[in-house]
This record gives C-alpha cells, structure tokens and sequence, in this order.
C-alpha cells in the first residue's frame, strides 16, 4: 500500500503482541525513524526520501499513534512505557531481519530511541536524538519557567478520565494549539496539508488520546524510575550517538542541553539549528545536514 511519504510503502507487521503500521523506502543499510507527540510517521515526510537514497529507511507508527494498534493503559503504565515501546522496534526489527540498525528519534521517538539501546545495545549501531533530554533529568530541570513551556507533562498524566475528556471536547483544536505553539513561528505554516490532517485526524480517535496520556504516564512513572536506576548504576549508551536541539524548543530551556547528555553518551556529538520543535518539517535542512553524513560515516 502506498504510504504518505513519497516513495515509501505501507504495510502492517506483528510485534511484540501488536501490530505496528510500518512505512519503508529505499536500500542499504537499515536506519529506524522514530516520531514522537502528537505527530506520528507524517512528521519524517521532509526528510526521509532524501535519507531513502542511502538507507533502507524503516518509518513505525509508534503504539497508539498513527495507524498502529493502541492497547489500553494498565494500573502500573508499562504498556506505554519507552521499555514496552523499545520491544515493538526489537519485534519489528526481527520481523524484518534485521540484527542491527542506526536509529534517529524525535521527541517521544527519541525516548523509545535511547531506551532501545539501554536495554538491547546490541541491536543500535549509531544513535541520534533530535529535541530531548533524558526523561529524569529533565525532569530534574524543571523551574516555574520549563514547567510553563512542558505545561503537557503534568497535564497528560493525570488520571484518566480527566485529560481524555477535556481534550476530547475539542480535539482538533488542541492538536493544532499544541503544534502551532511549539513552532518557532507559532504557526502551523510550517506543517504540509497532508501531514496536518494526519495528526488532526489521529486526535479525533479517543483511543489515541488515551494512548498518548498513557505516553506522558509512562514519562511521569516508570520511564522516570527507569532512567534513575540507569544513572545510579552508572549506565551508559552502548554506541556513538549525535543530539541535535532547536534554539527555540525545549532542551534549550534546560540552559544546558548538551551537557545533560554527556554522562550519558560516552561518544556524543552536539549540534544547535534554528527551529522550533518541530525541526524535520520546520527545518529539515538542518536536520539532514546534521544526520546523513553522520549516519553514512558510521
């Protein structure tokens, strides 16, 4: 089936006891994208033909977002844990037989990105981040500035029913507040028509407003829990990993972006572009200009 990406196909494939809608182009060595809130694969649609020339670049729909199977929460929020998430790229990855990959996250995509190599360095041959920092330490960072900004971090991991409900009375409205106000512009300009309905349409689905609350659960739980075991054991990422932030999104607010990474990422690169949160459709220039050469060299 034909995908939203020009030149990539769709299809859905078992992992993990879900079904992820996966989205494939090109040759080569495997490279993994993995998107975060509250887009979904439409998010890559700048980037990822141009990536496609030089990889086979593989493009899931994240549980509860897109076209995947949306699980309902459990009591302890594991379902939607970057743990859980972590297994569907594994399942995925073994579906497809592919023993190791590069891998590029976004936003919640990155979380699942930096979990999957915690958790099965073997499979991550190089890693890149775009507009995070580890879940715990940012939410160690946190003052009466960031919690304005990140607002949705608490918001979203309320217990249900409450963040569901509101958001559900005006679900388009808060796709597009969301998106627009995370610009560096404040506008959805930046976002093409189709990828906009993809996302305005995943937010009129109740069972992906759930999911994506459960994501920011998981966030405010079990990924934080996780993330302070990791660095009490002094835990550290398993290959070379690249982070690239926006001047105006929401690492930046930490002050220090690169240097909450450092004791995470023995080898790290670091690099800044002019965007908003949203760089691969905001600024997707900077973001090849950072990644593919990076990712051919490894």
């Amino acid at each position: 089936m034909a995908s939203g990406i020009p030149g990539f196909t769709q299809s859905r494939i078992a992992t993990n006891g879900i079904h992820l809608s996966v989205h494939q182009g090109g040759q080569g060595a495997p490279l993994i994208l993995l998107h975060g809130y509250p887009q979904n694969h439409m998010c890559w649609h700048r980037v990822a033909p141009a990536l496609a020339e030089h990889f086979h670049v593989i493009v899931p729909d994240l549980r509860g977002y897109g076209d995947s199977d949306a699980p309902p929460d459990d009591d302890d929020h594991t379902a939607y844990s970057k743990r859980e998430m972590a297994r569907d790229i594994v399942g995925l990855m073994d579906a497809l037989g592919i023993d190791r990959a590069a891998i590029l996250g976004h936003d919640r995509g990155a979380r699942v990105t930096y979990r999957l190599a915690l958790d099965h360095p073997n499979r991550v041959s190089r890693l890149g981040i775009i507009e995070i920092v580890p879940t715990g330490d940012f939410w160690a960072a946190w003052n009466a500035d960031l919690a304005m900004k990140a607002y949705h971090w608490t918001f979203l991991a309320q217990p249900a029913p409450m963040p569901e409900t509101l958001i559900g009375a005006d679900p388009v409205y808060y796709v597009e507040h969301t998106l627009r106000s995370w610009t560096m512009k404040k506008s959805l300009d930046a976002f093409a028509a189709e990828a906009l309905e993809a996302y305005r349409r995943q937010a009129r689905d109740p069972a992906r407003i759930h999911a994506m609350c459960a994501d920011y659960r998981a966030g405010a739980s079990i990924d934080r829990q996780l993330d302070e075991a990791d660095r009490a054991a002094g835990r550290t990422l398993p290959c070379a990993m690249k982070f690239l932030w926006a001047e105006t999104g929401f690492p930046a607010r930490t002050g220090r972006p690169a240097a909450l990474w450092a004791d995470w990422a023995p080898e790290l690169e670091g690099a800044s572009c002019l965007s908003g949160h949203f760089a691969m459709e905001e600024n997707p220039e900077a973001v090849l200009d950072c990644f593919l050469p990076w990712f051919r060299a490894g």
